[in-house]
C-alpha cells in the first residue's frame, strides 16, 4: 500500500519534514542513500544563525527569524521524546572587524535584534583566550549552537519511535515514477517505490535527481571542511568570527573552527592544505589552540544555491513533487522554518510565512 508521503533524503531537513508530516497522522516513508544523518547536518557547525544575517535576502532572514525562536522549545521537545539532547547551547556571537559593521547595525535596527557594537575592550573580557590586535567588535546575545550531529541522532530516534513512520536506509534513488500526469513515487535499485505525494530534500544531490526529468535546478555541492579541537570546559564562552572563520564552543570543551567554502563537485575529501589553512586561523583567533591538539578534520557538501534561498513547493510542471532543499550554508539553521511551512503547504494549513519568495516555480532554469 502506497505511503501518504515519500521524502528523499535523510539529512536534517529529510527528518525534520518526515518528522512533521508523520505528527498529522499521515503515513511517511524516508528514504535515505546511504546512512541518515551523515552528510551535511553531520558535517556543519550548528551555528543557529547565518553566519552573516544582514547580507542575506528578506527571505533567508524570515526563515533564520523563525527557527531561532524555535530552537530552544525545539531541542527540550526532543530531549523529552528521545532521551537524546541536541544540546542547543546559547553563547552569543562576537563579529570581529567586520568591513561592513556599518550595515549589520542598521540591519540589526530594521530587523529588532539584539546586535550592538561593544568596546573591543569589553570583547577581551569577555572572551579572555581571544587573539591580539582586533579593534572593533559586534556583540548579538542569544545566538545558540546545536551539536548537529547530536541532533540528528534524536531526529532519528524521534523517527523510530513512531509507529506511521518508515525510514529505508542505503537505498538510492535513481529517478521518479510519472503516472496519470503526476509524480508518484521512485524509482531505486530495490525497483519503483510509491506514494501519494513526494518530497525531494536530497540536499546537494537534489538537482542530480531533477535532472533526470529534463529540470535544471540550481543547487550544487559546495566542500567546506572543519577542524575539532578539545579543551577545558570553559575555555571559550562565546562564538567568535573573524575574517572570514569561526569558533564555536560545544558545551563539553570541544572548539570547531571552520570553514572552507570549496567547489570541487562531489569530492569530499579533507586536504592538508585546509588543514593547515584552518589551524593558521585557528591560532590566529584563539592563540592557545596552538598547544591544543586537532581531534577531528572533515569536509561536508553544502546544498548550494542562489543567494542562499531555499526551494520549498510543489512544482507546478510535476504535480505531486514538491521541495524542499538548496539551503546552502544554513540548513541547520533554517530546517525549523522551511520543514514547517512545507508541512504547513502540503497539509492545507496556513503557512508561518509568506511562501511566495521559496516557490520552485519562477526560480527554476
Amino acid at each position: 500500500m502506497a505511503k501518504d508521503f515519500l521524502v528523499v533524503g535523510g539529512g536534517a531537513i529529510g527528518m525534520l519534514s518526515t518528522l512533521l508530516l508523520a505528527r498529522s497522522g499521515a503515513s511517511v516513508l524516508l528514504i535515505e542513500g546511504g546512512s541518515v544523518g551523515r552528510e551535511s547536518s553531520w558535517a556543519g557547525g550548528g551555528i543557529v544563525s547565518p553566519l552573516y544575517p544582514w547580507r542575506y535576502s528578506a527571505a533567508v532572514t524570515a526563515l533564520a527569524h523563525w527557527s531561532q525562536d524555535f530552537y530552544p522549545g525545539f531541542g527540550q521537545r526532543l530531549l523529552d521524546e528521545t532521551g537524546i539532547d541536541p544540546e542547543v547551547h546559547v553563547t552569543g556571537l562576537y563579529w570581529l572587524d567586520m568591513d561592513d559593521e556599518a550595515e549589520a547595525l542598521a540591519w540589526a535596527g530594521r530587523q529588532g535584534r539584539p546586535l550592538l557594537s561593544v568596546d573591543i575592550d569589553q570583547a577581551y573580557r569577555q572572551v579572555p583566550v581571544l587573539g591580539a590586535g582586533f579593534s572593533r567588535a559586534i556583540h548579538m546575545s542569544g545566538v545558540a549552537n546545536v551539536r548537529n550531529p547530536r541532533l540528528v541522532k534524536a531526529l532519528r530516534a524521534a523517527l523510530a519511535a513512531m509507529p506511521n513512520v518508515e525510514v529505508r536506509e542505503h537505498c538510492p534513488v535513481s529517478g521518479f515514477v510519472h503516472e496519470g500526469g503526476r509524480v508518484r513515487g521512485v524509482t531505486t535499485a530495490e525497483g519503483e517505490v510509491r506514494a501519494e505525494r513526494v518530497v525531494l530534500a536530497a540536499g546537494a544531490w537534489s538537482g542530480e535527481l531533477l535532472a533526470t526529468l529534463g529540470l535544471r535546478l540550481p543547487v550544487e555541492p559546495v566542500k567546506g571542511q572543519m577542524i575539532l579541537y578539545k579543551c577545558a570546559g570553559d575555555f571559550l564562552p562565546s562564538m567568535v568570527l573573524a575574517r572570514g572563520r569561526y569558533a564555536i564552543p560545544r558545551r563539553d570543551g570541544h572548539i570547531l573552527v571552520g570553514s572552507t567554502l570549496e567547489y570541487a563537485g562531489f569530492d569530499k575529501t579533507p586536504t592538508a592544505d585546509a588543514l593547515e589553512s584552518l589551524k593558521a586561523s585557528a591560532e590566529e583567533l584563539l592563540p592557545a589552540l596552538r598547544d591544543a591538539e586537532v581531534v577531528g578534520h572533515w569536509a561536508g557538501l553544502r546544498p548550494g544555491s542562489p543567494e542562499g534561498i531555499p526551494f520549498i513547493g510543489e512544482l507546478a510542471s510535476h504535480p505531486g513533487l514538491w521541495l524542499n532543499c538548496g539551503h546552502f550554508r544554513n540548513g541547520l539553521v533554517l530546517a525549523p522554518a522551511s520543514c514547517q511551512l512545507l508541512a504547513d503547504l502540503m497539509l492545507g494549513r496556513e503557512p508561518i510565512i509568506d511562501p511566495a519568495p521559496y516557490a520552485p516555480a519562477a526560480r527554476l532554469q
